[in-house]
C-alpha cells in the first residue's frame, strides 16, 4: 500500500468513526431525524436483547421506519452513550465493523432517580454513497443490562 492509499484509508476510518460517534451524539440530543439520516434508505437495523439466541427482538428494514425506535429515547430524562473500542475492515466503498458502547438511560419516577446501564456491541456494515459513509446494517447486541 502506497502513501496515498494509506491516507485515503485513514480518511475512511476517521469518517466511519465520526459516523458511529454521530449516532451516539444524535441519540443523546434526541435528534431522531439526524440519526435516521446516518442510514441508507434500505437499511437493516436489528436489536438483540439475547444475542446468544440468534433471533432478533426487533427488525427494521427501512430508514423511514427507524423514527419510532430513536424517538423512544424520549421516554428517558436523559441518556449518555459512551463509545469505546471499535474495529473496522475496509473493502473499497464497503466496510464492516464492531463498536462497543456503554449506554446510560436515566429516569426519575416519583422523585427517585433510576439508571439503566446497557453494555452493547454494534455489528455494523457501512457503505460509502456520494462520498459519505452510512450504516447499511446495524445489529445492536445487548450483552447485559444493569438497573440501579
Amino acid at each position: 500500500m502506497n502513501y496515498e492509499q494509506k491516507i485515503l484509508e485513514a480518511e475512511d476510518r476517521l469518517a466511519i468513526r465520526e459516523l458511529v460517534d454521530n449516532y451516539a451524539f444524535y441519540a443523546d440530543s434526541r435528534d431522531a431525524q439526524a440519526q435516521m439520516a446516518l442510514f441508507t434508505e434500505k437499511t437493516n437495523f436489528e436489536v438483540y436483547y439475547d444475542p446468544k439466541s440468534g433471533i432478533p427482538s426487533q427488525v427494521i428494514s427501512s430508514r423511514a421506519d427507524l423514527f419510532p425506535v430513536f424517538d423512544n429515547l424520549n421516554t428517558y430524562n436523559t441518556t449518555m452513550h459512551f463509545n469505546g473500542q471499535n474495529s473496522v475492515k475496509l473493502n473499497g466503498n464497503e466496510a464492516t465493523g464492531i463498536v462497543y458502547c456503554i449506554a446510560h438511560h436515566l429516569t426519575i419516577e416519583d422523585g427517585i432517580q433510576k439508571l439503566m446501564v446497557a453494555a452493547i456491541k454494534y455489528h455494523d456494515t457501512y457503505i460509502k454513497q456520494n462520498g459519505n459513509w452510512l450504516f447499511a446494517e446495524r445489529k445492536l447486541m445487548v450483552d447485559w443490562i444493569e438497573n440501579r
